[in-house]
């Protein structure tokens, strides 16, 4: 008997409207803020933006003392 294996998905698909929203407030916003503001968990956050290319801004990380 051979065993299958399901593959699960965690979370949900993004929707266009949520990228959009990331690309433009991620350079200048704590993931947190992001996270909140798109009802995801920052992880999730730094893991699409990440696959997207997305970084901080020099004028954000200047603010954190980078």
């Amino acid at each position: 008997m051979a065993t299958s294996r399901v593959t699960r998905r965690q979370g949900s698909v993004w929707s266009r409207e949520e990228v959009r929203t990331l690309r433009k407030v991620f350079g200048n916003s704590p993931n947190v803020k992001v996270a909140t503001l798109l009802q995801r968990s920052p992880k999730a956050v730094e893991r699409k933006a990440s696959k997207l290319g997305l970084q901080k801004t020099q004028k954000y990380l200047r603010t954190l003392g980078r």
